[in-house]
């Protein structure tokens, strides 16, 4: 209920796995301060779906469940081989289903590993194959995301933006976390920049808007994109609406730039569009397309 209290208009927990697990080792979250960046290896630490499931029924029995729409994040468990993803992705979606307003299959995080193998088209399409079939078994139509990774090719991320399309999914998150990392400033960020795992904020948001602008040409904006990376201001973040985001998401700005950039973005996106000369929000999105 405090998300919205700040001004978020959604909510996303996870990543959730079918089976608990313990993540990576610690220390598993570096900062680099200079660049406003940070690096994860955290390896979908949590309790598992099911349990997950409880604590969630228990916050809708407080009356503590948020009015604006929640979204869960699903991962493979890492003792769970690809081979057998598309089975793992499907329990934990059901488990959950009652328990979210939509649901986003993360098949690119750089910390469980073999976990970005899961975007070859033959696993992929298994993995959202069992996934529609929850779906249909459920008899509801709550929307299924894909999590895209910004270290693929474009024409690797234009074969799997085809296969969504093809497959039913209804939305593009773009983008994971980097494995990728940007020339040190500081002795901080080279020891942050040295550990493995996924890098997220500001060096992120070049890449996150190129892959944005890329999966909308592909889209034509037939299905929402959640654009997410290094998102931190209102100038960033109407940069990718006009890209093709119909949602954002961010994380890292919450970190460096305290809980007041929420408020901050949202007032800024609304001078944006009436400086624009826009009735509403959703002529934005995709602008620069036109």
């Amino acid at each position: 209920m405090a998300w919205s209290a700040m001004g978020f208009s959604w909510t996303e927990y996870g990543g959730v796995t079918r089976y608990p697990q313990d993540g990576n080792p610690k220390p598993r979250m570096f900062r680099a301060n200079r660049h406003k960046a940070l690096v994860n290896k955290m390896g979908f630490n949590n309790p598992g779906a099911s349990e997950i499931r409880k604590r969630l029924i228990s916050r809708k029995s407080e009356d503590k469940w948020p009015k604006t729409p929640v979204a869960a994040n699903i991962g493979r468990s890492k003792k769970v081989p690809n081979e057998h993803a598309a089975d793992d992705y499907a329990s934990t979606l059901d488990i959950l289903w009652d328990h979210a307003d939509m649901f986003v299959l993360n098949i690119s995080s750089p910390n469980t590993p073999g976990l970005r193998d899961l975007q070859g088209q033959e696993y992929l399409s298994s993995i959202l194959i069992s996934c529609n079939k929850v779906r249909e078994m459920k008899g509801a139509s709550k929307p299924i995301l894909l999590k895209l990774s910004p270290d693929n090719s474009d024409d690797e991320i234009l074969e799997t933006v085809s296969l969504c399309l093809s497959s039913g999914v209804d939305g593009i998150v773009a983008t994971n976390t980097t494995i990728k990392r940007p020339a040190p400033l500081s002795t901080q960020s080279r020891k942050a920049f040295s550990s493995d795992g996924g890098l997220s904020g500001r060096p992120l948001n070049s890449r996150s808007l190129e892959v944005i602008n890329l999966v909308y040409g592909e889209t034509q904006g037939k299905i929402p994109i959640v654009g997410v990376g290094g998102i931190e201001s209102k100038e960033t973040a109407w940069e990718a609406i006009i890209s093709g985001s119909s949602l954002i998401q961010l994380y890292s700005a919450l970190v460096f730039n305290g809980p007041t950039v929420v408020s901050s973005i949202v007032k800024g996106i609304k001078s944006r569009v009436r400086e624009s000369g826009f009735s509403s929000l959703s002529e934005a999105v995709g602008y620069k397309h036109i």
